[in-house]
Formats: structure tokens, sequence, C-alpha cells
């Protein structure tokens, strides 16, 4: 048996990605969750994940290359087909990239030194990124991933210097990030007058592509992250407002018992082990929608799909700008400390460009929490295919009316934006009060 591995969909903003490396090679044997190669996308680098059992038999695409969603990257076979059938792979979409030739460079850039009063920091710094974007003539050539050539222009890292790990001695992410680590322990002197003058913020990441040297010339540039994660995520943005006809509603959730029911456990447990209310929060959430699993699923080809499976797409932001909602996986059979665990891991990973793919594609719901930002209450607009996005705020001290009296409370606006195709607000209101009620009932959590 045969099984095409194809360019997954990371997201409705999606229509391709970039193939930055493969983690197996013709020949390897590799089993469901093994990660077979990693994607540059307008979110960053993902890791691909393989669904099946079996060998890695034939390869299509090689590093560099852009890659329309719905391709065929390669074939997994089974022990008994290996090497028996090589299908022709799916036509390739139209690129200047050829990925089959290396990257030529001579050398990194040289860094100014400074003297002192006679050159400014702006001046180091449109030299700099004229070196980057001009590298001298050469006959020298270097086999480099896209992802690996950028943090070496980020990180300064002499690629002569650096020993490839990949095919064909190709350098690879891995070897740049061991070169900064050698670095940091014997900094070169010269490179400190130029870093510190110079605001690394400012040095955008670039992707260079592979050919002769006029067309590496000529396709160089300068790619602004930032404004290229806003442009995925208003693409997305903009599909949910055109399509999804969103109702919002709101409560206000009396946090006294979550709170003190907190601050009793934490105190039989260690720093590290103790649990923040966000976590109380998540768990809440995903108790509540197993009692309305209506909210919990997709909005596929006009017809509503419940999952059976809860897997909450939690916001996290990047540093360098924008955000991603990778899914924390079946959070409702979690307990409080495993949530913590993965939620936690599932931050460090993000920000380090660690995400697997089914991670960014398998959320049945999106949950937003600004309270750490300040933000009192969230309207969030739904990311298509999901049906539903919950929004929650920081906890503020405000009057609250109890057993006739009037007293302060510390309270949580939630809210809840629904698809008025999936669910009404009857549906909507009915989550809204299970949230409340398990947010009374915290120890049952």
């Amino acid at each position: 048996m045969m099984n095409e591995f194809k360019m997954p969909s990371l997201g409705a903003d999606m229509d391709a990605g970039t193939l930055v490396e493969w983690m197996k090679k013709p020949g390897d044997s590799v089993k469901r969750g093994d990660i077979i190669a990693s994607v540059e996308t307008a979110k960053g680098v993902i890791e691909i994940e393989c669904f099946e059992d079996g060998i890695l038999d034939q390869v299509f695409v090689q590093t560099g290359q852009e890659v329309p969603v719905g391709q065929v990257l390669a074939t997994i076979s089974s022990k008994e087909e290996f090497g028996k059938s090589k299908p022709s792979p799916t036509p390739e979409a139209p690129t200047s990239k050829k990925p089959s030739e290396p990257v030529k460079i001579e050398k990194i850039p040289q860094m100014v030194m400074v003297e002192e009063g006679k050159l400014s920091a702006e001046k180091m710094a449109e030299e700099f990124r004229a070196a980057i974007a001009q590298p001298p003539k050469t006959s020298g050539r270097v086999r480099i991933s896209p992802l690996a050539s950028r943090m070496a222009i980020e990180l300064g890292i002499d690629l002569r210097q650096v020993k490839g790990t990949g095919p064909g001695g190709a350098i690879q992410r891995v070897d740049i990030e061991k070169a900064a680590q050698a670095q940091k322990t014997t900094p070169a002197p010269e490179m400190e007058p130029v870093i510190s003058a110079l605001q690394r913020d400012e040095l955008q990441p670039f992707h260079q592509s592979v050919g002769t040297e006029g067309e590496q010339q000529s396709a160089t540039k300068k790619v602004d992250f930032q404004t290229a994660m806003r442009s995925a995520i208003a693409a997305a943005m903009s599909k949910s407002n055109r399509e999804i006809p969103h109702y919002y509603m709101e409560t206000a959730i009396d946090m006294t018992n979550s709170l003190r029911w907190l601050e009793e456990e934490n105190l039989k447990r260690t720093i590290r082990d103790r649990l923040l209310p966000v976590v109380l929060l998540l768990k809440a959430v995903a108790k509540s929608l197993a009692e309305v699993p209506e909210l919990n699923g997709f909005w596929i080809d006009g017809s509503h799909q419940v999952s059976e499976a809860i897997h909450i797409g939690f916001a996290i932001a990047l540093r360098q700008g924008g955000l991603l909602t990778p899914a924390i996986h079946d959070a409702d059979m979690k307990s409080l400390d495993e949530l913590r665990d993965a939620m936690n891991d599932l931050i460090v990973r993000t920000r380090g460009n660690r995400l697997r793919s089914s991670e960014l594609t398998d959320a049945t719901v999106t949950v937003t929490s600004l309270g750490d930002r300040g933000v009192e209450k969230v309207f969030g607009v739904i990311y298509p295919p999901q049906v539903a996005l919950v929004g929650l705020g920081k906890i503020t001290q405000q009057p609250w009316a109890l057993n006739g009296a009037l007293c302060v409370r510390p309270v949580l606006v939630a809210t809840l934006a629904g698809d008025h195709r999936a669910t009404d607000g009857h549906k909507g209101g009915l989550f809204l009060e299970a949230l409340n009620r398990n947010l009374q009932e915290v120890e049952k959590l």
C-alpha cells in the first residue's frame, strides 16, 4: 500500500508553504506522529507530522521550493511495496526558484569597526544591510536551507566555519544553532560595537532563492515577518467577517470561589507547581463545551460538524508581533496539572518555531485571554472553519450585589462569539451559564 504525503493546509489563510527541511530520508521507517519535514509559512516554521506507518519512499520536493497546499511532497509505502511503484507527483506550481541548485556564498559581509565620532549607528545599519542585500562575487558554493540562511544573517554566523549535517552536507537550522552557541562562548570582539549600535529588531529576515548569481541578486529580498503575519491574520479574519454571521454574548462571573480555592491549593504546592487562574479558566471552558457540544466543531461545506474531541486553540502572542492559536489537545480529559504543563510547553514551542502541523489544524474552538494585557472585555472574530470563540478578560474588583447587599468582588467578563449558521443565542446562553457554574464549583474541575 502506498500513501501520498501532501502539503497540508495549516490555516484558512494558507495557500502554499516553502519546504525548509526534510527530517527523514528515503528508506527511513516512519510511524504515525513522526516529524517528517518542516515548512515555512507566513506564520513561521511548522513541523509536519506523518499520519501513517511505513517507509518514506519517493521524495518529489527539495528544500527551498514553494509548494501549494495539496501537492504531493513524498510517498509512504509499506515494506512490501517499497521501491516497486513510482507514481508521478502532482505538477508543480510555477515558481522562479530552482531548489536543486545550491546557494552561492563567498563570505559573510565584514562588520564595520566603529571609529569614535566618525560613523553613526544609522550609517552602520545602512552599510550592513547593503552588504547583506548584495553579497560579493564568488566561485564558492554552500548548500544551505532558507531558514538556516536567514538565521545565519540574523546571528552573524560565518558559514565558512559551519559544517552541514543535512543531505549532501547541506547546512540546516540545527547547524546554525550549534554555531551560534559556540560563538557565544568565544565571541568575536569586533562584532560587539556593531551589534550594540545596530538595533537587532531592525534587521529583517530575508528569503534568498537559489540559482545563478543574477537570479540570486534579483530574487534576494527582506521579509518583514510582522507584516507577513499581520497579512495572514487579516486574510483569515476578512474571510471570517465575510462568511460567518457572528452573534456576541457576554456574562460577568464572580471569581471569589475560584481565586480562594486557587490560593489554598497553591499553598500546598511548590512555586514551580503552582497554578495560574488561566488554567482554571481553560479547564472550565473545556468542561462547559462538553455540556454544550454544538459550540465545539466546524462549519464545513455548508454543514455543521460537531467534534467529539475538545481541542482548545489558545491564542499566543509572538515576540516579533502577531499571534498563533495552536491547539491544546483533549483539554477536557487533562487534569489541571496536565493542562498547565501542556499550556507552558505550547507557549515555549510556539515562540521557538517548533509547532507541529496538527497543533495548527486540530483546534475545535479558540480561547483568547487578554487579561494579562489589562483588557477587561474581549470580542473576538471566529477563526474558520470553527464556529465559536471564547474571550476572557482581566479579573477586576467591581461592585457586586449579593443577598440584597452591595459588596466588592473579583469579577471576570467572559464573552462568546458564535456562528449563527451553527448555533443561536439559546445555545450560547447555555454555554456561558455552564462556564459560570463550573467556575463557582471549581473544586470539581
